[in-house]
């Protein structure tokens, strides 16, 4: 019959059969590789991409930066252009420096009773959230805020339902925002951990952890400069908010006393706690996972770099700064005089 002419068979081979390339692993950034990780606030001042090199140069393998002005409120969203925020990230890749850490406006308070200062509060953070995914940032530190008069309960709903805003909308990907534990000054919160943990335990849907400020810890009343006094604040951390949601550590001596509730910060080794505690912290198997960062004043050039210095020495390393370091820059309580007045700095930035 004429159809069985255009009978034909047809042969599958099951190497020929189309599958799809496998999804590849995510990337492991080259600083997890478990060593110590030791950063410094370093200054983006003219491009945000030499502040890694500042970092690099000063002899650290992590940092914090601000992504815009820490005391202005931003303009147009203050967005960081993609030329840059790429530019910055192959120079990070380049340097394999991590983590990076970004601090937010000081300006934020999430908690104010005041529905206008809230309202931008929010908007701001939102803001800070954007600008360190563009960055490729592995941790956003926030400081809880203050109520202002309010319920310590009510500070706590508030913030909560301001980081859920803030972030909605936003893929937040591998960035972690940290929650920074604070002096306990005024009526702001953060002082206890248990305020840190009601935050955290609300938002379980958002990716949280806490910075551990050691100034802040000492001047909120816990005996960090002694042995008994560190393992005694890392078990208050442990039981409330779990010493594996704690990723980075601001590592910063104190001007102030213990219980002072004023946040004063001081180089390492010449304040109130003292050389052989941060030796402790920064060897304590209970920290090994965290980065430590410095926020420590620059009051003359080369602190900086003696201050960076001087952590490594504490974990049995020798790390050599191979460039110029910062300008020195005034902070709170600082005796430094300014040129033009004559008059102590006394209420800028606290060495951040």
């Amino acid at each position: 019959m004429a159809e069985e002419n255009y009978r034909t068979n047809l042969t599958f081979d099951a190497a020929d059969e189309y599958r799809p390339e496998p999804t590849p692993a995510p990337e492991i950034p080259a600083w997890k590789d478990g060593s110590i990780r030791i950063g410094i606030h370093t200054s983006i001042a003219g491009d945000i991409s030499g502040a890694l090199d500042i970092a690099h140069g000063l002899g650290a393998n992590a940092l914090q930066i601000f992504s815009s002005s820490p005391r202005m409120w931003g303009h147009g969203g203050s967005r960081i252009a993609e030329t840059d925020a790429a530019r910055f990230r192959d120079r990070r890749k380049e340097l394999q420096l991590g983590p990076l850490v970004i601090h937010s406006n000081y300006l934020i308070n999430l908690a104010s009773p005041n529905p206008v200062l809230r309202t931008r509060s929010i908007q701001a953070f939102h803001q800070e959230i954007v600008r360190a995914l563009a960055l490729g940032t592995d941790y956003l530190v926030i400081h809880p805020g203050s109520g202002l008069g309010a319920t310590v309960e009510s500070s706590i709903a508030a913030i909560v339902q301001g980081m859920k805003q803030a972030s909605r909308g936003l893929k937040l990907g591998d960035l972690r925002i940290l929650l920074e534990n604070t002096a306990g000054q005024g009526s702001s919160l953060g002082s206890r951990f248990e305020e840190l943990a009601a935050i955290l335990d609300a938002c379980p849907d958002l990716p949280l952890g806490v910075c551990l400020d050691t100034a802040h810890v000492f001047a909120a009343g816990w005996r960090i400069h002694t042995e008994e006094g560190l393992q005694i604040a890392l078990r208050d951390m442990d039981r409330t908010v779990g010493l594996a949601r704690v990723a980075v550590v601001h590592v910063n001596d104190s001007k102030t006393p213990l219980g002072s509730r004023v946040d004063r910060h001081e180089h390492i080794g010449k304040g109130l706690i003292g050389l052989k505690a941060f030796g402790r912290i920064l060897n304590h198997p209970l920290l090994a996972k965290c980065a430590f960062i410095l926020e420590t004043p620059i009051d003359k050039p080369g602190d900086d770099k003696r201050n960076v210095a001087v952590l490594w020495k504490l974990t049995g390393r020798v790390v050599r700064a191979t460039g110029a370091g910062m300008k020195p820059r005034p902070h709170k309580g600082s005796n430094v005089r300014t040129k033009k007045t004559g008059k102590r700095a006394g209420k800028r930035s606290r060495g951040k």
